[in-house]
């Protein structure tokens, strides 16, 4: 591997799900990294899958887009072929197969993916930790993904409580994020908060951070 594609590994992100009474919540920055070049300072980092479901996204850009278009195709086949909604844990189980095999074919560059799913069925809220080896995690509270996972998570320790309504979620998501941008160089330029409640996927804040020099 050349110190190009070296670098080019070196991404980063910071990413949250929140367990909400009433939804769920994803939220993540929107800087794309290759090492310590900036690539886009309005990357979208959180992706609808279905009405029902969203993933946040964390690691090589190639392959998160590529198992992204996958994953909606299996999705809409399986819902077609079933005649019914599609559960969280099924559209979970497919998207750790593909990561699972993703992440164990050879390649030059390798396909490192982390996925934060969110999504509604008929039978409640759920968040799912789709880790870059493919191990599949149902989450009850909370969850960060990428390199300022660790400044998130002091937050959500800290300031996540059992049964927050969907406003608590995002004012929480915001500022865990927020703690990232402040520590984290690989996180910044701005926020996205989205959820998912009884009414589906609803992107429910952007906001750019604009530093004039």
């Amino acid at each position: 591997m050349t110190k190009e594609e070296q670098n080019y590994m070196k991404t980063g992100t910071t990413t949250v799900g929140i367990v909400c009474k009433e939804g769920v919540v994803l939220a993540a920055d929107k800087r794309a990294t290759a090492g310590f070049l900036i690539l886009d300072k309005k990357a979208e980092k959180i992706h609808k899958i279905t009405d029902n479901l969203a993933v946040t996204i964390a690691g090589t850009v190639s392959d998160i887009q590529l198992l992204i278009r996958v994953a909606r195709s299996e999705l809409n086949l399986k819902q077609i072929r079933k005649g019914e909604e599609i559960t969280v844990k099924e559209a979970a189980n497919l998207m750790g197969r593909l990561v699972y095999s993703n992440i164990r074919k050879f390649s030059v560059i390798p396909g490192v993916s982390h996925f934060i799913l969110g999504g509604k069925d008929s039978t409640g809220f759920y968040i799912y930790d789709l880790f870059p080896d493919g191990t599949v995690t149902l989450i009850d509270d909370y969850v960060s993904s990428g390199s300022g996972s660790v400044m998130a998570f002091g937050v959500l320790d800290t300031m996540f409580k059992k049964n927050m309504s969907i406003d608590e979620g995002v004012k929480l998501a915001t500022t865990a994020i927020n703690a990232a941008l402040q520590r984290d160089a690989a996180s910044g330029e701005g926020i996205d908060v989205a959820t998912i409640t009884k009414d589906g996927f609803k992107k429910v804040f952007s906001k750019e951070l604009i530093i004039k020099i």
